[in-house]
């Protein structure tokens, strides 16, 4: 599998394998898409990265490089959107697309790296453990939106 940011012509792709995190949510436009994934580029460090099998985009997360005030500066990381295609899972290439991401991360200068799941199936947070990371805080967020089904 290639890793790699994702560019311009990716993104109908992309949004199709979304469909396999949020099938019943309403669908993006590829304008919305591009305009959005322009405005995440602003902010140094920060992209798409897609984990690619010949042409087809099988696995992907968001990597969100946040500026701070606090660590002397250091800026952390926010990791969203984490699918994997669903005749794809389970091969290890989420945890390679999460891996890069972190690498990523680590080479924009962040101190650390988050990531939030709603899920409560042992399944996905034994993934985010043998990924590498810990369950060690506690999350608080209001949704404007309600949240899937997990």
């Amino acid at each position: 599998m290639n890793i790699r940011f994702s560019d311009r012509e990716d993104m109908p792709q992309l949004l199709k394998l979304y469909r396999h995190l949020n099938p019943d949510d309403k669908e993006t436009t590829v304008e919305v898409a591009f305009k959005n994934w322009e405005r995440l580029k602003l902010y140094p460090g920060s992209n798409i990265l897609i984990g690619c099998l010949d042409a087809d985009i099988v696995a992907t997360c968001t990597l969100v490089v946040i500026p701070n005030l606090t660590r002397a500066g250091a800026p952390y990381a926010l990791i969203e959107n984490v699918v994997t295609h669903s005749a794809h899972r389970n091969k290890g290439y989420g945890k390679a697309v999460l891996k890069d991401a972190t690498e990523a991360a680590w080479r924009a200068g962040c101190y650390k790296v988050m990531l939030l799941t709603g899920s409560k199936q042992p399944a996905v947070l034994k993934f985010y453990q043998d990924a590498g990371f810990e369950q060690n805080k506690t999350g608080f967020q209001m949704r404007r939106l309600p949240p899937r089904a997990s």
